[in-house]
């Protein structure tokens, strides 16, 4: 959501801004901009447009382009509709100041008003322009120079930001600050790269500096970086290495980003288990429990808070943990949990999920947790992120940067870290036997070889897609650990084919949403061989005998649902707990083809963002 882009150094900004807001485009954007400061520092240029980052390259292929000193943004619409105007980077009053900021500003519209009785006036209608005015403001009246200004308007500003700000007549220095949004510091040989995540910079340099809140850097191309606080404190900054690279980064061949990252699935899962799994293959370890095992022993209850595709995770982590450990576990909305003022105790461990490690409400859950005395345990891809920094302890997923939107690595990764999160604490707690513990550990090695099996059958599922390109409706059901890879299965669908889709618990079906059910009606049925087995086949029953057309997810083998169903896709047989890795690869794949199929943009669908960083 949003992405930001700076350079400063001895190479012309302009072709490393362009192709660093190309990297970012995943995150979704509806407009995008740049900024140059060029001539020896008298000239500031701001070009921007309402689109693409193609249709900014065209509308400043006539413009002077040269510096080597430069901002640029992806902008999301938050406050004023997509447009030119709205874009990124804003001016100043005096068009000395360019500015551009993710985020959002809550006291924009007092800030605003107060300037405006001051005789300022503005050209947008977002909260951004109130910042880099009031900035100005700052530094007129107090006779400051930027930095100082920053800090001085920042403690009147109340919300979320990451900002980047240049001075015309100022050719050496970019000031940039941080609070509850991300922001990342490249290092280079007399250079500097300044960006929202670490993608723009790995192909440069594989050190950099991530800001914490309230924290402001000083980029000074002739001076090592400096970072201070709000209050002027010198901060001393932390250098880390970069553990991306550049080929991740890449399609590989592929039409798409988001079947790329499906067909990584087994080797990310592998990649997950990894130095978890012992040599022998019959014990897994979680260090981020093992190091903490008196809090997960002790542990009254869990809460596990996240968004959209982590939410899902959670519920299938709930079934897992319940089942295995015997810790009563609630599963909440990190954006509804932040707000209800829950009852939290110090003896509670509440468990973060975020692919990006920087999802805004999640990570606002995790500070009201924190502040009630809980443990807090996070789930993220992201090293560095946001989240991983602010918990008590957590595992990586690793699965390696995830660019389309919708997603899908992430997801099988998140289920199977917290299945291996189950099993450590189980054993730990003395609540699984032995024999169960090795034979989930045995099918949990399995997984990869399983998902390749999967893969075999994309062609069928093309095939399959053709079908139903053009439903306008379609239900998922599932039940157990199946029923949240029901609602992930409709979520994926929705998302980039833009069809109206819901997940169900099947046995659901007849408490209302059986009224929906005509030969129009196309229905997903999760059924795979479980404990349940029998009752699914019962619901489907239901929707056959109302004319719906069934698409089933079957275990391979299976003959009683397949007499039953319309189209069946066979999915190798796995323990029940494992069952919604294996079963969401065909839903992704279906949602996938139907949605190339509608020519929908699958990796940057309408509206969508790869890491909502607001509320």
């Amino acid at each position: 959501m949003c992405g930001i882009v700076g350079y400063i150094g001895n190479q012309e900004a302009y072709p490393i801004l362009i192709k660093g807001l190309h990297r970012l485009e995943y995150r979704g954007y509806d407009s995008a901009g740049l900024a140059l400061i060029t001539d020896g520092g008298k000239k500031l240029n701001v070009y921007k447009t309402k689109g693409k980052v193609s249709d900014l390259e065209r509308f400043s292929q006539s413009k002077d382009i040269s510096g080597t000193i430069g901002i640029a943004h992806t902008r999301w619409a938050t406050h004023g509709e997509p447009n030119d105007a709205n874009a990124h980077p804003h001016y100043s009053q005096t068009e000395n100041l360019a500015l551009i900021h993710n985020g959002i500003i809550e006291n924009y519209s007092v800030i605003r008003a107060e300037l405006e009785s001051k005789g300022y006036v503005f050209r947008s209608s977002t909260d951004t322009e109130v910042i880099v005015y009031l900035i100005e403001y700052v530094q007129k009246t107090n006779r400051v120079d930027l930095c100082t200004a920053v800090q001085l308007a920042l403690h009147q500003v109340v919300g979320a930001y990451a900002l980047a700000v240049i001075e015309k007549g100022n050719s050496d220095t970019i000031i940039a600050a941080r609070k509850s949004s991300p922001l990342v510091i490249g290092i280079g040989k007399n250079e500097f790269f300044l960006a929202s995540d670490a993608t723009p910079i790995v192909e440069y340099t594989d050190e950099v500096v991530y800001l914490n809140d309230e924290e402001i850097a000083v980029i000074n191309r002739n001076e090592p970086l400096k970072v201070v606080n709000l209050n002027n404190v010198t901060v001393t900054p932390e250098i880390k290495k970069l553990a991306m690279n550049l080929s991740q980064l890449e399609k590989g061949g592929y039409p798409h980003f988001m079947l790329k990252e499906i067909y990584e699935q087994p080797k990310t899962i592998m990649d997950c288990i990894r130095g978890r799994i012992n040599v022998e293959g019959n014990n897994v370890v979680l260090s981020g429990v093992i190091d903490n095992k008196g809090k997960f022993i002790n542990a009254s209850r869990i809460i596990i808070v996240a968004c959209g595709t982590s939410w899902h995770a959670g519920l299938i982590g709930e079934h897992l943990i319940e089942e295995f450990c015997r810790i009563p576990v609630e599963v909440e909305y990190a954006s509804e949990f932040r707000y209800r003022d829950p009852v939290i105790t110090d003896t509670d461990i509440v468990i973060a999920i975020s692919q990006s490690g920087e999802t805004a409400d999640t990570l606002a859950a995790v500070e009201l947790a924190k502040s009630k005395g809980a443990f807090i345990y996070g789930i993220c891809n992201a090293v560095g992120s946001s989240i991983a920094r602010a918990t008590d302890s957590g595992s990586y997923i690793h699965v390696g940067p995830e660019i389309g939107v919708a997603s899908t690595k992430a997801f099988t990764g998140q289920v199977t870290v917290l299945s291996m999160l189950a099993l450590t604490i189980a054993r730990e707690k003395g609540t699984i036997t032995k024999e169960k513990f090795e034979s989930m550990v045995k099918h949990l090695q399995e997984l990869p070889e399983k998902l390749k099996k999967v893969l075999e059958k994309t062609d069928d599922i093309k095939e399959l897609s053709k079908i139903f390109t053009y439903a306008h409706n379609f239900i998922y059901l599932g039940r157990g650990y199946n029923y949240p890879a029901a609602l992930e299965g409709a979520l994926k669908l929705k998302e980039i084919s833009y069809i109206h889709a819901e997940g169900y618990p099947a046995a659901e079906m007849k408490h209302g949403p059986i009224a929906l059910i005509d030969n129009e009606m196309p229905v997903v049925a999760i059924a795979t061989t479980d404990r349940i087995y029998e009752k699914t086949i019962s619901n489907i029953q239901e929707i056959k005998a109302r004319k719906g057309k069934v698409i089933a997810i079957v275990t391979e083998g299976d003959t009683l649902v397949c007499n039953i169903a319309d189209y069946c896709i066979e999915v190798p047989e796995t323990v029940e707990e494992y069952a919604p890795i294996v079963t969401s690869v065909p839903l992704q794949l279906l949602a996938y083809f139907i949605a190339v199929n509608k020519c929908r943009d699958v990796d940057q669908p309408r509206n969508l963002a790869k890491s909502v960083t607001v509320e």
